[in-house]
């Protein structure tokens, strides 16, 4: 085996490594393309980490007993009110300790809880769409894009709609914390402040709730246990946290990103328009494919292994990219065109895989759907404006900042 791809040299892998790390790929998605033509596993010694690209390579990396997440933090940040928050979420979590956090998790997450939301969301939506057309141009990004996913999740975790301005703000910070780039002084002090706010909030709704059950998931969360007991008050606090984030970001970013792909691409926009109720959940794996809302993730080895033909020691930090597996030509003929029909988009890597493939997964395919399903069979003719448009500047999350649309 070679400690590097052979299509590549340690020069080249250096130099795309440090582009990489430096953001590049953020504004230039041409270097992911780049770095999977020098090697679906790209390693620098120089850099000490390695970079995976490929779909084959990122699903074995994912699924490896070799491979962990890495604990949130450390160092200084370990006396920080965001480690408090971040550390106990099961996304930091391997093994025994991850499998005691996500089932107690899930029990609370269960199929009927999801089919009790579908006319919910499907009213929602309506109303939402209804309103953006009667306000002629929207930002849709905040008219609806952000208010569908957040209002379902709030509702669902049995949360007080009152507090949808807060828990955005809350969650914009968590996201920035997963994947913040070039986090500023004084945006990290607003950052701590919302930890420790967050943690004001979910402690005293946790005595609350395990006081006075009240309907929701994070009333059954507080009140689920298992062989390991039931979850701490910080595993509650954090893992409601990861909820309330990843139950709205990531849907957020999908459904605007999917205006605007279905704006670009008017033949398949006209395929969606033939059928939407029977097409749109297709249509929903498909650009979870090309738009890659989770643009990648973190791993390290814990022993020495070889991924994609290439030796890695144990102790290197891999970051897996699923905005460029999800465009793995071996896997996906013309990767980068949207193709709503393709018969395997499913196998896309959006929500991961392996033991910490995403417990929204089902939430988030529900509300596409639907949203696409009702977009395209009452405002078929929506109209995108030619405008600038850009993503928010994430190493870990892909979402357009605005985009103007009349209904």
């Amino acid at each position: 085996m070679t400690s590097l791809s052979p299509a590549s040299g340690p020069a080249l892998a250096d130099q795309l490594i440090g582009e990489y790390w430096q953001g590049a790929h953020l504004t230039d998605p041409d270097l992911l393309r780049r770095m999977w033509e020098a090697g679906p596993v790209l390693y620098s010694a120089a850099h000490g980490v390695a970079v995976l690209t490929g779909h084959a390579e990122v699903t074995a990396a994912l699924r490896h007993p070799g491979t962990r997440t890495g604990k949130y933090g450390g160092g200084t940040l370990a006396q920080s009110a965001s480690f408090a928050v971040m550390s106990p979420m099961m996304l930091f979590h391997d093994g025994t300790s991850h499998t005691r956090l996500r089932s107690l998790t899930q029990r609370a997450f269960t199929p009927s809880v999801l089919e009790e939301s579908r006319e919910f969301i499907g009213a929602l939506t309506d109303d939402l769409l209804r309103g953006a057309r009667e306000a002629g141009e929207v930002d849709f990004v905040q008219a609806v894009a952000y208010p569908l996913p957040v209002t379902v999740i709030v509702r669902m975790l049995g949360l007080t709609g009152t507090d949808a301005e807060r828990f955005r703000t809350w969650t914009e910070s968590v996201a920035d914390l997963l994947g913040g780039v070039n986090v500023m002084p004084e945006r990290w002090g607003q950052i701590e402040a919302d930890a420790r706010d967050m943690r004001a909030y979910f402690r005293t709704l946790a005595d609350d709730l395990r006081a006075s059950p009240q309907p929701g998931l994070l009333s059954a969360l507080a009140a689920a246990e298992g062989e390991g007991g039931r979850l701490s008050s910080e595993e509650l606090l954090a893992n409601a946290v990861l909820l309330l984030a990843a139950g709205h970001e990531t849907t957020s970013n999908l459904l605007s990103g999917s205006v605007l792909a279905l704006a670009r691409h008017p033949d398949q926009r006209a395929w969606l328009a033939q059928d939407p109720a029977g097409r749109a959940a297709a249509a929903t794996e498909e650009l979870l494919r090309v738009l890659s809302p989770v643009r990648g993730s973190g791993r390290f080895t814990t022993q020495p292994l070889t991924l994609g033909g290439v030796d890695l020691p144990a102790g290197t930090p891999l970051s897996l990219s699923y905005a460029a597996a999800n465009r793995d030509p071996r896997v996906y003929p013309k990767p980068d065109a949207l193709q709503l029909a393709r018969t395997n988009a499913r196998t896309h890597l959006a929500f991961a895989g392996g033991p910490h493939y995403c417990l929204g997964a089902t939430l988030a395919r529900l509300e596409s759907a639907t949203f696409l399903t009702t977009l395209m069979t009452r405002f078929p003719g929506f109209q995108v404006p030619e405008q600038p448009v850009s993503d928010r500047p994430n190493f870990a999350l892909r979402g357009l900042e605005r985009l103007s649309v009349r209904l």
